[in-house]
């Protein structure tokens, strides 16, 4: 399973979106720093609101845990995956890096991407339609 900044941010600031899933999670490098920026330097938009929300004490454990990923979230090996990120740039050249890495997360994990209301009604979906990878949607905030 891929899951988006917005569901890391969720993920890590205790919604449990996954129910009683055991699937490995999984993120992009580009949505964890989206997420850790967001976490850090704040700006009261959707990514930081979450940490906002928080008190100071769990606010404080959330950032520690999104600056030292937890283990059981994992990130694809760069090595392996721009090449993938290659191949679907070449076929799909109006993205950005941000999708082309999750496309290509996707495709080399063999993951279902979990993406939040905002992303899914980008331009990330129908790429993902086209690849043939399987996506849903999940709103962290109805949770």
């Amino acid at each position: 399973m891929l899951i988006d900044d917005r569901l890391l941010v969720a993920q890590l600031t205790g919604v449990n979106m996954l129910g009683r899933s055991r699937a490995k999670i999984h993120t992009t490098t580009y949505w964890y720093y989206r997420a850790c920026r967001a976490a850090v330097l704040g700006a009261s938009g959707q990514l930081s609101g979450p940490f906002e929300a928080l008190d100071s004490t769990d606010q404080s454990r959330a950032i520690a845990a999104m600056l030292q990923l937890p283990d059981r979230i994992g990130l694809p090996d760069p090595r392996l995956l721009v090449p993938a990120m290659v191949e679907i740039a070449s076929r799909h050249p109006i993205l950005n890096l941000m999708n082309i890495e999750a496309a290509a997360s996707a495709r080399h994990l063999g993951a279902r991407v979990l993406l939040s209301p905002p992303a899914a009604n980008g331009v990330l979906a129908p790429v993902l339609d086209a690849e043939g990878i399987p996506w849903d949607t999940r709103d962290p905030g109805a949770c």
